[in-house]
C-alpha cells in the first residue's frame, strides 16, 4: 500500500488491548495477522479476551484468538465473536467473506483444521468451505484474482484454493521440497506476498528446492492466466547460512512485502548476523534486505540490527517498516544484539520497530519505541496509517498490548 509520507509515531488512543485473564500463565498473548474489508478491521493471534479503550467504554469481552473492530471509531464489533481452538497465524477478508489461518482444529466447536472461511458480520463457519486439511497450520492468505492462496506446511505448502468451495484448483504446483539442513519442523512456507498488479509472488520458508530448480529458502513465481511457473529471478546468497546453529533460525527468511509499484521487495531474516567482513552487505541476516527485480546479483541495500530477529515488514514508498525482538537499526559491524562502541554514533536505537529510507537503506527518524518478548508478525498499511500486531505491551510509551494504529498526519 503507498502512503505519502511516513506515519506518525504517536499511537491512536482509541484501540482495543489484548487482556491477560490467567495471573499465572506467563505467555506472551500476541496479535499475528491484520486485514481490512468494508469498515471493520479483522485481528488474529493468541489471546482470549480484549478490551475496548476507555474512550469506547473500556468493556472486557471474550475473543478467543480473532477479533473484529470499526476501523474508524476502533470500537469492538460485538456480534463477531467465533470460537477459535488455537493460535490465527492469517486472515485475508471481504466484504462478504473472512478467511483465516493457523494452527487450530475447531472454530465454534466445527472442525475445521488450520484453514476457516467466516460470516464477517458474526464469525459463523460457512459449511460449504472445505479445503480438506487435516491438521498443520497456515501462515499465510490472500485472495488474488478469484483465487485464494494459502500458504504454511499443509499439503503442496502453497496452493490456490476456490474461495467458494475450498477446492484445490491446482493452479498453484511448484513443488515445494526438500527441508533446509539442520532445521526442524519439515518443508514449511513461512510468508509470501503478492505484487499490487496480480501478476507475481515472492515466497520465504524452509525448503530447498521449487519446480525442480534450487532455489532455498526463497523464491519468486510468475502467475499467469492457467498456471504458476518459477521465475528465474535468484539473489544466490540467500541460499548460504547465517551464524546461527538453532534448527528454529537456520532457515532464516522470514517476511516479505513489495514495494508499491512492485519494482523492488523487503525481505527480513533471523539468524544471528555473521561475523566475517566479507560477508557484510551481502548476506541477510538478523537484517531486512531491499532488492530490485531487475537484478538478482546485488541487494540495494542491507540494514543489519547487529544480532536480533526481524519478523515482518510493510513497503510503502515513504519507509520500509520492520519489526522484532531488535534494539538497533544501522548496525553493520554489530555482533549478539550489540552496537560496538567505535560505531555508536553509526548505530540507531530502534526498540522492536523502525522505519527505513528505502532510497538510502538507513534508518529514518521515525522511532515510537515499542519493547518486545519475541516480536511482531505482521503490519498492515492502509489509506489512513499503519497498523501493527505484536507481542508488545507498549509503543511510545502508552498502553498498546497487541495492537497499534499509527495515524498519517
Amino acid at each position: 500500500m503507498e502512503q505519502p509520507d511516513v506515519v506518525s509515531d504517536n499511537p491512536a488512543n482509541n484501540t482495543p488491548v489484548l487482556v491477560d485473564t490467567d495471573p499465572v500463565d506467563t505467555t506472551a498473548l500476541h496479535v499475528d495477522a491484520i486485514a481490512q474489508a468494508d469498515g471493520t478491521l479483522y485481528a488474529g493471534g493468541l489471546f482470549d479476551a480484549v478490551a475496548n479503550s476507555p474512550a469506547n467504554g473500556g468493556q472486557q469481552f471474550d475473543r478467543d484468538n480473532v477479533v473484529a473492530l470499526d476501523a474508524d471509531t476502533q470500537e469492538l464489533r460485538r456480534a463477531f465473536a467465533p470460537v477459535v481452538d488455537g493460535n490465527v497465524w492469517a486472515i485475508e477478508a471481504t466484504a462478504n467473506a473472512v478467511y483465516i489461518g493457523g494452527a487450530f482444529s475447531t472454530v465454534n466447536g466445527v472442525s475445521t483444521p488450520a484453514l476457516a472461511k467466516l460470516n464477517p458480520l458474526t464469525g459463523a463457519v460457512d459449511p460449504l468451505f472445505d479445503a480438506g486439511f487435516n491438521g498443520g497450520r497456515i501462515e499465510e492468505i490472500k485472495l488474488v484474482d478469484g483465487r485464494l492462496i494459502v500458504a504454511g506446511k499443509n499439503a503442496r505448502k502453497l496452493m490456490a484454493l476456490d474461495p467458494d468451495t475450498g477446492r484445490d484448483t491446482r493452479y498453484i504446483d511448484l513443488g515445494i521440497s526438500d527441508p533446509v539442513p539442520n532445521t526442524r519442523g519439515g518443508v514449511t512456507i513461512f510468508d509470501f506476498a503478492v505484487n499490487p498488479a496480480g501478476t507475481q509472488l515472492i515466497a520465504t520458508g524452509n525448503f530447498l528446492t521449487v519446480a525442480g530448480e534450487p532455489r532455498s529458502k526463497f523464491f519468486v513465481a510468475d502467475l499467469g492466466a492457467n498456471e504458476a511457473t518459477l521465475n528465474d529471478w535468484y539473489y544466490e546468497p540467500l541460499a548460504e547460512r547465517c551464524a546461527t546453529d538453532n534448527p528454529r533460525r537456520v532457515a532464516n527468511l522470514q517476511g516479505v512485502d513489495y514495494s508499491p509499484d512492485g519494482t523492488h521487495f523487503a525481505v527480513t531474516a533471523t539468524g544471528q548476523i555473521v561475523e566475517t567482513a566479507s560477508d557484510r552487505n551481502r548476506t541477510v541476516c538478523d537484517a531486512v534486505g531491499y532488492f530490485d527485480l531487475a537484478d538478482d546479483t546485488t541487494p540495494e541495500w542491507i540494514n543489519y540490527t547487529g544480532g536480533d530477529s526481524v519478523w515482518s515488514t510493510a513497503v510503502t514508498g515513504a519507509a520500509v517498516y520492520a519489526q522484532g525482538h531488535f534494539s538497533w537499526l544501522d548496525n553493520t559491524r554489530g555482533f549478539a544484539s550489540k552496537c560496538p562502541e567505535a560505531d555508536l554514533a553509526i548505530c540507531d536505537a530502534r526498540k522492536g520497530v523502525g522505519a527505513i529510507d528505502p532510497e538510502t537503506g538507513m534508518a529514518l527518524p521515525w522511532d515510537p519505541n515499542k519493547p518486545a518478548r519475541l516480536g511482531g508478525k505482521d503490519f498492515l498499511a492502509t489509506t489512513e496509517g499503519l497498523w501493527i500486531g505484536s507481542d508488545s505491551r507498549r509503543i511510545n510509551g502508552e498502553e498498546r498490548y497487541g495492537l497499534a494504529f499509527m495515524p498519517l498526519l
